[in-house]
C-alpha cells in the first residue's frame, strides 16, 4: 500500500513548502474526464494521412497537453523540415476537429465522476486546465460534470500563450483559484501535463489511464501515481487528511 504519508513528507521537503493546504484543484480533460484519448489518436491520424505526415497513432498520446498549433507545428517541422504558418495550423487543426466530431461518442472516465464530488463536497475550489479547445467536449462538461466548473474556472488553449509542458496554464489556472503552488493539487494522465503543473509548483497526481506507463508520469514529475481514476477516487480523501494534518 502507498504510504501517502512518506510522500507528502518528502514532496513537501523537497519543495520547502512548510505546509501544504489543498485548497483548488486544477484538473485535465482529456484522458482524465473523459475516456477521450483513442478518438483524439485516430483523429490526429486520419488528418496527418490526408495531408501526407507520416505519424503513428499511438505518438499523439505522449502530445496530450499540447495545443493543437503547438502538434501541428512539431510534427510539420519533424516531417517537412519547417515551421507550420498559422494558416496551417488553423485549417489543419479545423480538419482535425471535423474527424474527431464524426467518431464515436465518448464517455466520461470511471471514477471521475466521484473524485469530482469529493472536491466539490470538500469545498476545493476547482479549475480546468486542458490544452484542448474543442467545443464538442468542452461543451458537454455541465451536462457530465454538474456544478464541477463554475463560470470563468476554465484554462483551455484559447487562455494561453504556451502550451503544456509549459507551466503557464497551471499558473493560470491558479491564478484564477486565487491560490498559491502550496494550495494547489493537479490531476493529470499524461507527461506533458504532469510536467506542466509539477513546474508551476502543484502536489501533482498522475492517474494512468492509457497506454503511457506510469514510470513516464513519475520521470515527468508526478507527486504519486494511480493506476486508475478509481483507484485514485479511493485515496483522495485520506490524501487530503494527510496533508492537512502533517
Amino acid at each position: 500500500m502507498t504510504n501517502l504519508k512518506d510522500i507528502i513528507t518528502d514532496y513537501r521537503e523537497r519543495r520547502r513548502y512548510k505546509r501544504l493546504q489543498p485548497v483548488a484543484a486544477l484538473i485535465d480533460m482529456d484522458g482524465t474526464l473523459y475516456d477521450s484519448m483513442g478518438n483524439h489518436a485516430e483523429a490526429w491520424r486520419i488528418m496527418c494521412e490526408e495531408n501526407g505526415l507520416a505519424v503513428t497513432r499511438d505518438e499523439f498520446f505522449l502530445y496530450e497537453g499540447m495545443t493543437g498549433a503547438q502538434t501541428i507545428d512539431l510534427l510539420m517541422q519533424r516531417c517537412r523540415g519547417m515551421h507550420a504558418t498559422p494558416e496551417e495550423c488553423e485549417q489543419l487543426y479545423r480538419r482535425k476537429t471535423e474527424i474527431f466530431k464524426h467518431l464515436p461518442d465518448v464517455s466520461p472516465m470511471p471514477g471521475a465522476r466521484e473524485l469530482t464530488d469529493i472536491m466539490k463536497e470538500v469545498g476545493m475550489r476547482r479549475v480546468l486546465v486542458t490544452g484542448s479547445g474543442q467545443n464538442s467536449l468542452l461543451n458537454r462538461l455541465e451536462q457530465d460534470y454538474p456544478g464541477v466548473f463554475l463560470d470563468g474556472m476554465r484554462v483551455t488553449s484559447r487562455d494561453v500563450t504556451h502550451g503544456k509542458p509549459h507551466p503557464e496554464p497551471y499558473i493560470r489556472g491558479m491564478q484564477l483559484a486565487g491560490v498559491t503552488p502550496s494550495q494547489a493539487i493537479a490531476i493529470e494522465n499524461a507527461p506533458l501535463g504532469v510536467k506542466s503543473a509539477a513546474t508551476a509548483g502543484a502536489f501533482t497526481i498522475g492517474v494512468v489511464t492509457g497506454p503511457v506507463p506510469r514510470a513516464e508520469l513519475e520521470k515527468a514529475g508526478a507527486a504519486i501515481v494511480f493506476d486508475s481514476m478509481p483507484e485514485c477516487a479511493d485515496a483522495f480523501p485520506q490524501l487530503l487528511y494527510e496533508m492537512l494534518t502533517l
